[in-house]
């Protein structure tokens, strides 16, 4: 990664291809979905805030849904040049920032459930993940190697 990393926002997705690279910051119980096509390296990466689409009343952000941005990425993809059968996925987020009476499902859970179940309905394999825990992350998607970065708040830094 010699170039500095393109900053995915809040409710943003973003393509590069090699030797790019993409960073989102300040993952919580948002999903960091990162797509690599291993042989044209082609990367992917989406800041997933909610779940659904449908449960939404305010839709004017496609990229906001794990069930929306996660197909427009996807397509975003496929037009750069993006092999479908090459695509594989990892995610990163999805934590449980703050602790809540009952036991629900916390919003960080429906995310990455909604994520998952997305991905699988588009033929897209997930190969690692970095989800859960309650500590934010933050994630760079290396468009070269495909390489995924995670720093935990804690300083922690991992590959997956």
């Amino acid at each position: 990664m010699k170039n500095s990393p393109v900053n995915v926002g809040i409710a943003c997705a973003l393509v590069v291809k090699e030797p790019g690279a993409l960073i989102t910051y300040a993952l919580g119980s948002c999903v960091g979905v990162c797509l690599f096509d291993r042989k044209k390296h082609i990367a992917g990466m989406a800041h997933i805030m909610l779940p659904s689409y449908e449960d939404a009343a305010d839709r004017q952000n496609l990229y906001k849904f794990a069930d929306s941005g996660c197909e427009l990425l996807l397509r975003s993809m496929l037009r750069q040049g993006a092999g479908r059968d090459d695509i594989t996925a990892r995610l990163v987020g999805g934590a449980r920032m703050f602790r809540t009476g009952g036991s629900m499902e916390g919003i960080g859970e429906r995310n990455v459930n909604a994520v998952r179940e997305t991905l699988h309905r588009l033929g897209i394999h997930i190969t690692a993940e970095d989800t859960g825990k309650d500590y934010g992350r933050t994630v760079t998607l290396d468009s070269v190697t495909g390489e995924v970065t995670v720093k935990a708040v804690n300083g922690e830094i991992k590959k997956i």
